[in-house]
């Protein structure tokens, strides 16, 4: 009975690190999707909800932690070896900070949501999403401007806070680039 038990548990933990491993094949949306079942139906669950198209949710998500469910900016070190925190709050797939992950809790009455649970994740980039295109008339498609309203916040980008940032440009570049191949690959799957 102790063996089966243990089988039981052994499953289900290895289930649950299979659900939290980066997809093996990140470039392509539909291997992805088809290696994560459940990452494509959180992904259309959040396109019914919030309107947002996929790629540009799931690129995002790349770029902010390359698929790592427990990703964190790096630790900071006093001398080299005397740990004084990380230089940000930043956690999870979305790498949402403390302060906005808050808001959208308390916004969407989503109080259980974790930012290293794929499907939250993917709901607060909806939700942010949604709330960019409301404060700074972005459309959900922009996935370019999507990306500087994400990484600067909402008054950031107001502010073209961005602009003296030639490199976060090139990031939200990629960001974009990368959406447009997923929509592609998205499409022919889909």
């Amino acid at each position: 009975m102790k063996s089966k038990y243990l089988w039981v548990v052994l499953t289900a933990l290895c289930a649950a690190c299979a659900n939290t491993t980066p997809p093996s094949k990140p470039e392509n949306m539909c291997e992805i999707v088809q290696e994560k079942p459940y990452w494509g139906e959180a992904l259309e669950v959040s396109r019914e909800k919030w309107g947002v198209p996929p790629q540009v949710v799931l690129s995002i998500i790349y770029q902010e932690s390359s698929f790592k469910h427990d990703a964190q900016p790096p630790m900071s070190y006093f001398l080299g070896f005397i740990p004084t925190g990380r230089a940000s709050s930043a956690y999870g797939y979305p790498q949402a900070k403390d302060e906005v992950w808050g808001d959208y809790k308390k916004q969407t009455q989503n109080s259980s949501a974790d930012r290293d649970d794929f499907d939250d994740a993917v709901d607060f980039i909806g939700w942010y999403m949604s709330k960019t295109q409301q404060i700074n008339g972005v459309s959900k498609w922009d996935a370019y401007s999507q990306y500087l309203n994400y990484h600067e916040g909402w008054t950031g980008y107001a502010q073209q806070t961005y602009e003296s940032k030639g490199w976060l440009k090139n990031v939200a570049q990629r960001v974009k680039e990368r959406a447009e191949r997923y929509g592609a690959q998205y499409a022919q799957c889909r």
